[in-house]
């Protein structure tokens, strides 16, 4: 892939000065042969797989990173579902822990996940890398005692581990809404809050609780290496607010199909850049290449927000009415472009809405202005859902599942990819602030709708899917 010299000039101007990057370098890693009905075997496997897999990730993310002069931000590893994994291994192996104190079932041993989450960890330390995705499961359509028993050490796993990312698929268009995963899922979050309650509820920022989550997503805490993609491979994710901002506030009084136009041309250059660090990354690490996920994925520097750019179309402040139909031109824009660069193009592809990450969207929420109930609105359009909301320690398991039920109605019904990852943040209420520091920035903690779901989401079973060839 050639760049002409006006092109390589304007790009260096984008690093430089417009806070782009590529956000991570992302290898897939199918684990399914390393599964034995020893767990011990098993674990070794895993260990030797990823070890030898992704020994030379990190030094092939840095000669790239030096040979272009992209700011390379992540290196990450995702690995198959480890539910899969575990489903072939003795489960109550060697006992466990009683699950109640976590949020899984009562009785479920928790002893053969959390030896693969300290497997996964140590691998992830051995070859360097930022975050290790995988530590998941798909449970849609039910929940196997492999699976149940996953869910129930998932709090144990992120506060024992700092790299080790988990998350649960329970719901899909075609299955529905599995509501005794969601309740599940809900203790999950409660209890990881809880166990690093030291570190702000941290532990819950590594949990997402997805509905149609995409098999090739690079991103964390999410990302995980669904079973039908090849052995290893390559993704890359690169995100660019600060450019799509800036490229906005050049045209301030041009009408919104002429903004759509120059978003979508400036995705189209961000995409490129993204397919030519895949393309150099599959052929250097000796793997198949993977997707490029063009995601507007902000940080907390002020200049790299989503919520500015929605801004800088015109409105007062994130929040506002117009808010959705903002996003939805920003979102619509920047798949386009990014379709156009790489027939390649996919994991969430959109724009991300972290409120922690974000400092727009943390003043607006700071300010009253962007609600749970906007942003969940808003999430019928952007690529990821509720993401990094920080909300009172004392928020319910059971308002926890109501809230991450309503997010996962909202891609069952409208088949597209949203998630959930919220903190209930131990000891802090309405209006105070969290500190996570780095990437994942700071927060105002969000006011929860209190009155009661319980009920409704102990009901349990099957939220039934929508009928397929109609639109409502």
């Amino acid at each position: 892939m050639m760049f002409a010299p006006f092109e390589v000039e304007q790009t260096l101007r984008m690093f430089s000065e417009q806070n782009l990057d590529v956000r991570t370098i992302t290898m897939g890693i199918n684990l399914l042969d390393c599964a034995d009905g020893d767990p011990r075997k098993a674990a070794d496997r895993v260990y030797a797989k990823v070890v030898r897999s992704a020994e030379k990730l990190r030094e092939v993310g840095d000669r790239i990173e030096a040979e272009l002069g992209v700011p390379i931000i992540n290196r990450r590893i995702a690995v198959t579902p480890i539910a899969m994994v575990v489903g072939a291994a003795d489960a109550g192996a060697n006992g466990g822990s009683n699950a109640n104190a976590n949020g899984g079932p009562a009785g479920t041993s928790t002893s053969v996940p959390m030896l693969f989450a300290r497997t996964l960890e140590r691998a992830a330390r051995e070859v360097g890398v930022d975050f290790l995705g995988g530590f998941s499961a798909l449970v849609h359509r039910g929940i196997t005692p492999a699976e149940a028993s996953v869910i129930a050490a998932i709090p144990e796993a992120v506060a024992e581990t700092t790299k080790v990312c988990a998350s649960l698929n329970v719901a899909t268009s075609r299955s529905g809404i599995n509501m005794d995963a969601v309740l599940l899922a809900a203790g999950a979050v409660k209890g990881a809050a809880e166990l690093t309650g030291d570190q702000g509820g941290l532990g819950a920022g590594r949990i997402v609780v997805f509905a149609n989550a995409p098999e090739d997503n690079p991103f964390m805490a999410g990302a995980f290496h669904g079973p039908g993609n090849p052995d290893t491979v390559v993704h890359v994710g690169v995100s660019g607010p600060g450019v799509v901002q800036r490229a906005i506030e050049e045209y301030p009084d041009a009408p919104l199909d002429v903004l759509a136009e120059v978003i979508k041309k400036m995705s189209f250059k961000i995409t490129r850049l993204g397919q030519l660090v895949v393309d150099m990354a599959a052929e250097r690490l000796g793997v198949e290449r993977g997707i490029v996920d063009l995601s507007l994925a902000p940080t907390p520097a002020v200049g790299d927000s989503v919520a500015r750019i929605l801004e800088s179309m015109g409105l007062e402040m994130v929040g506002a009415p117009g808010s959705t139909a903002a996003l939805a031109l920003l979102n619509n824009a920047v798949k386009k472009g990014g379709l156009m660069a790489s027939s390649r193009v996919g994991g969430l592809s959109g724009s991300f809405l972290p409120v922690s990450e974000d400092e727009g969207m943390a003043r607006a929420a700071e300010m009253g202005v962007l609600t749970i109930e906007k942003l969940e609105a808003m999430t019928a359009i952007c690529s990821v859902g509720l993401d990094m909301i920080a909300v009172p320690g004392d928020t319910s398991v059971e308002t926890l599942a109501g809230v991450i039920a309503d997010e996962m109605a909202i891609g069952v019904m409208n088949n597209k990819t949203t998630a959930a990852r919220i903190i209930p943040v131990p000891g802090k209420g309405v209006g105070e602030w969290v500190e996570f520091g780095g990437l994942l920035g700071r927060a105002p903690i969000m006011a929860v709708n209190g009155t009661s779901c319980a009920d409704f989401v102990r009901r349990g079973g099957t939220i039934p899917p929508p009928v397929t060839g109609f639109r409502n």
